[in-house]
């Protein structure tokens, strides 16, 4: 699908919101940072070798990006829509490590929270959901980006608590804006309307090519819950595996989505 024909069926997402969102689930995370002793830094995570210090670099530089972008000319148009993103991020995965590592081995990471904290506010338009900024996939509408950095959070967020232990708030709007874009990408991934995917209270969305489903109860379902489809959306864990513990239900002959996910690496 082209950019253009995905901007068209981008949901939209209440501008003010999302820069609110953005703004309490960093809060969130640099409060949590807040409490880590030496040793939690140094801890594994799930991303491969990086350590808790390389994860909390990583948050601070996917909201960073924010007034970095900012800083910048405007490019002259639009290059990348809203739900091209979820799909143009592994590529980049190369240059997001180095630069995650070399932020991570010259800072406090408490102190690089901050120092983002303070230059996002400072540089953050009052107004602005058309202005564009220049991000790694292309140039985006700040409003879209502003959703993206709430992915990138929430998504995140689970990464640090998973490695840590520590219970971290969700902010309902940033739960619900990244459980709405990845769902969309699922659509975009696997069109169709044959299966109905469901993850209350956030999002409905129809994929999967075959029969349309028109009315009444709809012949193949799937239903969980917000952060087991994150987890399933970005491969933080499996189809089968989320079967087996009971946090997905799936019925009807085409409702297995295990080919289709993840949607975002």
């Amino acid at each position: 699908m082209s950019p253009a024909a995905r901007k068209s069926r981008s949901r939209q997402y209440d501008e003010k919101k999302t820069r609110a969102a953005v703004r309490a689930q960093f809060t969130q995370v640099r409060a949590a940072v807040g409490e880590l002793t030496a040793d939690q830094f140094a801890l594994p995570t799930r991303l491969g070798d990086w350590t808790v210090r390389e994860l909390v670099a990583h948050l601070a530089m996917a909201v960073g990006s924010v007034p970095r972008a900012l800083a910048l000319p405007a490019p002259p148009q639009v290059t990348t829509a809203l739900l091209d993103w979820p799909f143009a991020t592994a590529p980049l995965a190369p240059g997001i490590d180095a630069d995650t590592r070399a932020l991570a081995s010259g800072n406090d990471p408490v102190e690089l929270l901050a120092r983002t904290a303070e230059e996002f506010e400072r540089l953050l338009p009052p107004e602005g959901a058309e202005r564009l900024v220049a991000a790694r996939p292309g140039a985006m509408r700040l409003a879209d980006y502003l959703v993206t950095r709430c992915v990138e959070l929430v998504v995140h967020t689970d990464d640090l608590a998973a490695a840590t232990g520590a219970e971290i708030p969700y902010d309902r709007q940033a739960l619900a804006t990244t459980t709405r874009l990845l769902a969309d990408a699922l659509a975009v991934k696997a069109p169709g309307g044959s299966v109905e995917v469901r993850v209350p209270p956030f999002a409905v969305v129809q994929c999967v090519e075959g029969p349309r489903h028109t009315r009444g109860t709809p012949p193949n379902v799937v239903e969980t819950d917000p952060l087991t489809w994150i987890r399933l959306a970005t491969g933080r864990t499996t189809w089968e595996a989320e079967l087996a513990a009971v946090t997905v239900s799936a019925s009807g002959e085409r409702a297995g989505l295990g080919g289709q996910l993840p949607v975002m690496g």
